[in-house]
C-alpha cells in the first residue's frame, strides 16, 4: 500500500498511518499551503505536527494571532485531500476556525498534490 493510499484509507476512517507517515502529510500539506497564499494574516494549526502562517495582510507579530484555523491532523488531511469540505469540518467541530480572514483558507482547498509519494 503506497502513503497516499494509507492516507486515503485513514481519512475514510481506517486504520492509522504510523506517526512519522502523518507528519510528513500534514507538514507537506502545510507548506503547499504557505507556498500557495504567503503573508502573515491567518495561522493555520495541526498540532502536534506543525503550524503556519498564511496569506497576505496585516501582519501578526505577538499572542494569539486574530485569525486562526486548527484541526487534528485527521481532518486536515482529509480537507488538504479533498475527502472533507470545510462547512462540514466546522459544523462537526472538527474544525475550528476564529477571525474574519481565517475562512479565507476555505479556498485554497484541496491542496490534491501535497499528498507524499508512493512509499
Amino acid at each position: 500500500m503506497t502513503t497516499g493510499d494509507a492516507l486515503e484509507e485513514w481519512v475514510a476512517g481506517g486504520p492509522e498511518p504510523e506517526r512519522g507517515v502523518r507528519k510528513a502529510a500534514v507538514k507537506a500539506s502545510l507548506e503547499e499551503l504557505a507556498r500557495r497564499a504567503p503573508g502573515r494574516s491567518v495561522e493555520v494549526r495541526v498540532p502536534p505536527f506543525g503550524a503556519v502562517q498564511c496569506i497576505e495582510g496585516p501582519r501578526h507579530s505577538r499572542g494569539t494571532p486574530p485569525n486562526v484555523v486548527e484541526a487534528d491532523p485527521r481532518t486536515w488531511i482529509a480537507l488538504a485531500i479533498g475527502r472533507l469540505a470545510w462547512s462540514d469540518a466546522v459544523a462537526s467541530g472538527a474544525l475550528a476556525v476564529s477571525g474574519s480572514r481565517a475562512g479565507e483558507i476555505a479556498g485554497l482547498l484541496p491542496l490534491r498534490d501535497a499528498r507524499p509519494g508512493p512509499g
